[in-house]
């Protein structure tokens, strides 16, 4: 019997045999020149023969496919690995822990311990990391033996697999000298196009500016018009999503900053203390134009002689109203992005040790909503 054979046995007397068209194609080999790694053959094993996996009605393992639903396994790889140092995701659980193993342990991929980032923890001030300081097998064997259920089932969150092997994302390119220099110095909108180069053909919608500030009632401020027409609506660092501000449809900025003004006052009536803020079009009042995956809005406080004079706030989604930002709309994109900038709404988002050159970027939505 092959070792891949022991290891697809193994698994099966602690969860049962794969069940009925389980497996998925993988080419295991564009896989780990993508990781630049080697995987455990226990892993590649029990990926291959069982396909991505609901464990226990807790536990997902996840592996490469391709899928036409939400989760992207690249995109969730690359996220993983930036949780910390050397460790590769494999797992994720009901309860928003994601298990990893720690590469930095040993240059035998099998000997690899799990190690979890325990949300909760990291949620109560704790030490997030549970190490387990063993494989996968055994510590899934540990897992059952501490009360996970020994059940396995198609994983519901990987629906619409395509019937082919996943096909890695492009590899970043190299950061140019360009680049470089505006990550360290510089500001104004040339700069930032310099660290991160615009869309060959950024999409606003299909009205004029004219037609936006009849609807809004207001013009806006010059800084953010240039922004947009050399951008164009997309989402900055997988974070900051700017709307089109040209656009009608639901997420547009006029239609968004409509519905969000009544939005908000309709909770300011319920909970003054928690929503302190007039919006537009009150005199004074936010006027929201971007927000976060998290919900936070960036928003203009409509007060001075012109909009080129209109302050930044955030309105965030989960803690207190904080004071307006200090700064123009592009010298806080720029040090936001040079992970120089910290608030509410708009946090850092990499790790002091990490370049922000690895994940830095924007992503152009196209002319339909969502896309």
């Amino acid at each position: 019997m092959s070792a891949t054979d022991l290891y697809v046995t193994a698994f099966a007397d602690l969860f049962g045999p794969p069940p009925a068209d389980a497996a998925v194609p993988v080419d295991w080999e564009a896989v780990e020149s993508w990781l630049g790694l080697p995987l455990p053959a226990d892993y590649k094993a029990i990926a291959s023969a069982y396909g991505p996996l609901d464990v226990g009605e807790h536990l997902w393992l996840h592996t490469p496919c391709a899928n036409r639903g939400w989760f992207d396994y690249g995109t969730w790889v690359r996220e993983g690995r930036r949780a910390a140092p050397g460790v590769i995701p494999f797992g994720a659980t009901r309860t928003s822990d994601t298990l990893y193993w720690d590469t930095t342990a040993s240059d035998d991929p099998d000997q690899w311990p799990v190690v979890m980032h325990h949300q909760a923890a990291e949620n109560a001030g704790r030490d997030p990391w549970l190490r387990f300081g063993t494989p996968l097998l055994p510590t899934l064997a540990r897992l059952v033996a501490d009360g996970l259920r020994p059940t396995l089932a198609r994983s519901g969150m990987l629906t619409d697999l395509e019937p082919c092997a996943w096909t890695p994302p492009p590899r970043r390119p190299e950061p140019t000298p360009r680049q470089r220099a505006a990550l360290a110095e510089g500001s104004g909108l040339d700069t930032l196009t310099a660290l991160v180069p615009p869309p060959a053909a950024p999409f606003l919608g299909t009205h004029t500016w004219e037609w936006l500030y009849e609807r809004l009632g207001t013009r806006l401020p010059t800084e953010y018009v240039r922004l947009m027409e050399t951008y164009g609506s997309g989402c900055w660092t997988g974070w900051l999503r700017c709307g089109a501000p040209l656009g009608a449809d639901t997420y547009a900025v006029a239609p968004w900053a409509e519905w969000y003004g009544d939005t908000y006052r309709g909770h300011r009536a319920r909970f003054p203390e928690y929503n302190p803020l007039a919006a537009w079009p009150e005199p004074g009042g936010f006027l929201p134009f971007a927000d976060s995956i998290d919900g936070d809005q960036l928003c203009w406080l409509t007060e001075g002689d012109t909009p080129d004079d209109w302050p930044l706030i955030v309105v965030p989604r989960h803690a207190p109203q904080g004071p307006p930002l200090t700064g123009t709309l592009t010298e806080i994109l720029l040090e936001w992005l040079r992970g120089r900038f910290d608030a509410e709404g708009l946090p850092r988002l990499g790790r002091p040790d990490e370049d922000p050159l690895d994940y830095i970027g924007f992503e152009p939505f196209g002319d339909e909503p969502g896309t």
